[in-house]
């Protein structure tokens, strides 16, 4: 197993750090029953009005009723569409959901072990995700394991960038003020890897499920399999 001399690690979330079915069995579906309710009781509100109008924006419908909206994004939600406004909305969501102690987040122990340590080494960590940047917060604050928030100092969404897109770790990498080889970037997402790479930056490849296909990035079952040495 290769080591890895880096100074950042940057990790991507559903099917890394966190079980899949968590995201698609728990979040989407409380997301989805909810949702209708949310919106009419809370369209009227600031942060919820200004989402509702940029996904009208986004779906060039300008003039849909609020009912109109919900329907088109509960047929998001099922399409699993990373619409920035959508995500937003059911960041909402998920506040009240995560407060209310409804569920909690779920982080494999592997992950928050190996980020723990990395972080107590002086690792830089980050996230970068489809989720939205208070939905990313909100998995780690009520995670399993308490309020891991402490361990990141740089969180990534949809605003940066389609994670499929070269252009978005460029982004990346300016905002840490880092040499992209300086920066490891953790996904279970081939095409996301692939941009990562041609970025500049180190991979690795989260293979949890032994059902997917490896890729020529190195491949790994855990973060207890990721070597790393710390650059001062």
């Amino acid at each position: 197993m290769n080591t890895h001399k880096i100074r950042a690690l940057i990790t991507d979330i559903e099917g890394t750090t966190t079980d899949i079915a968590f995201v698609h069995k728990v979040l989407f579906p409380y997301a989805r029953a909810e949702l209708p309710t949310f919106l009419r009781a809370q369209a009227e509100q600031p942060q919820v009005a200004a989402e509702l109008r940029a996904a009208a924006a986004l779906a060039e419908r300008p003039e849909a009723t609020l009912e109109e909206l919900i329907d088109l994004l509960i047929r998001w939600i099922d399409e699993d569409r990373k619409a920035t406004p959508l995500k937003n909305l059911q960041g909402q969501i998920w506040k009240a959901g995560y407060e209310n102690g409804d569920f909690h987040g779920h982080v494999y122990p592997d992950a928050h072990q190996g980020l723990s340590r990395w972080h107590g080494e002086g690792a830089q960590l980050g996230v970068y995700s489809s989720g939205s940047i208070p939905a990313q917060k909100l998995l780690f604050g009520y995670s399993d394991f308490g309020d891991m928030r402490p361990l990141f100092q740089a969180w990534f969404d949809t605003t940066t960038g389609p994670k499929r897109e070269v252009a978005s770790y460029r982004s990346i990498t300016r905002e840490l003020d880092l040499s992209p080889a300086d920066i490891l970037f953790l996904s279970d997402v081939t095409a996301e890897l692939d941009a990562a790479r041609d970025a500049g930056l180190q991979t690795i490849h989260l293979v949890r499920d032994e059902s997917i296909t490896r890729t020529d990035h190195e491949a790994v079952a855990s973060f207890d399999d990721i070597h790393l040495e710390i650059a001062a």
